[in-house]
């Protein structure tokens, strides 16, 4: 009885220390201690007025000189010629004669581009009405081509072409472009609408121009018109 008694503290003494053992497995780490707040952030240095209209002026600048390098380029390319002949389905001109050329006649549409600057201009060619509608530019180059190229220089409310067609030696129209012009015009400069296509199988000695002159409001000016080909 000795010797069970003895041994029964024991027992319970190894007991105790397995419960506390498994005890100590079962409870949980400790968290780590919770990081720290980032810090604020510095707030943003405020814009220099200064700094900001000095860039703007550069890059209408760089925009400018871009167009004037553009226009160049055109101007003196070698397989371009501009129209000789013109006339239209209407005039804004107080002379509706055919050949008349004086301001805003289908005449002055043709030869290189002379008006300097975007607006109103009397040495372009316009409708009789601001918004009227469709109207016609036809123009007449000296040398029959087979052509790939149209330019059309327009110098007062751009984007109101809707067709472009070249007209073959034999006066039949062929369309080399038609839809709605989605070109972004620079506000307040000079445009030019340019579509390309295949060399053509005829040769083209003029070319058609349709508007939509109330797509887009006020006097739709173009000023010169040039026809690539060889």
């Amino acid at each position: 009885m000795k010797l069970r008694t003895a041994a029964l503290p024991c027992l319970l003494l190894g007991l105790a220390t397995v419960t506390a053992c498994k005890k100590k497995e079962a409870e949980p780490a400790a968290p780590p201690p919770a990081s720290e707040a980032p810090a604020a952030a510095a707030p943003a240095a405020a814009a220099d007025p200064a700094q900001e209209e000095a860039a703007r002026q550069a890059a209408d600048k760089k925009a400018a000189i871009e167009r004037a390098l553009k226009e160049q380029t055109i101007v003196e390319d070698a397989k371009g010629q501009w129209a000789v002949s013109a006339s239209a389905s209407s005039t804004y001109s107080y002379d509706k004669s055919p050949t008349a050329n004086v301001e805003y006649t289908a005449m002055k549409a043709t030869g290189k581009p002379d008006v300097e600057s975007y607006g109103d201009a009397g040495s372009s060619w316009t409708a009789e009405k601001s918004d009227g509608g469709i109207e016609w530019l036809e123009l007449g180059f000296a040398t029959p081509v087979s052509a790939t190229e149209l330019r059309v220089r327009q110098n007062f409310n751009p984007g109101a072409v809707i067709k472009l067609e070249l007209i073959d030696e034999a006066g039949a129209r062929h369309t080399v472009w038609e839809g709605v012009d989605e070109t972004v015009y620079a506000p307040g400069t000079t445009s030019w609408l340019v579509r390309s296509f295949d060399k053509t199988g005829y040769k083209a000695k003029g070319a058609r121009i349709t508007l939509a002159t109330n797509a887009v409001p006020g006097w739709n000016e173009i000023d010169a018109v040039q026809l690539i080909g060889e």
